[in-house]
């Protein structure tokens, strides 16, 4: 018979492969995702999600992702309807996009809220994060002006 910490051990060691470690995000890698609120095609359609939005990875089964979007709802994707590409969107009403990594370095762009950015060096400097927006800007953001990175 098991004593009750060699039980929590051994599921611990069995459902380690199905865990995620702490603020896993990844991103949209089709046109269109569809989100389910079960890990099942046959589940109901609770949202769909564009191309290269990011996602933060809550639980992972293997084939079907259980993730939190920008806005907190929690639901289930097919895992091979996202990627490893490092995405982030702006949360905050307006944020800028400056030349380098520092409040009084030119300014590139001003962005609204929810205009996505891919992630060009996932290294953060001091608070700051090298983007790139879809029309070619490349620069450094404040990461406390965006969701979607650790």
């Amino acid at each position: 018979m098991f004593q009750t910490g060699k039980l929590f051990t051994l599921l611990v060691l069995v459902l380690m492969p199905f865990s995620v470690s702490a603020l896993e995000f990844k991103s949209v890698s089709v046109p269109k995702a569809v989100l389910y609120d079960a890990p099942s095609n046959s589940a109901k359609k609770v949202l769909l999600l564009g191309q290269h939005y990011p996602v933060e990875v809550i639980v992972n089964l293997g084939d079907w992702l259980k993730v939190r979007d920008a806005q907190g709802s929690i639901s289930w994707v097919e895992a091979k309807h996202l990627s490893n590409k490092r995405t982030v969107l702006i949360s905050a009403d307006q944020a800028e996009i400056r030349q380098s990594a520092d409040a009084t370095s030119n300014l590139l762009a001003t962005l609204e809220k929810d205009v996505l950015l891919e992630v060009v060096d996932t290294k953060l400097n001091n608070g700051w994060l090298k983007v790139k927006h879809r029309d070619g800007v490349t620069g450094y953001i404040l990461i406390s002006s965006t969701w979607g990175f650790n």
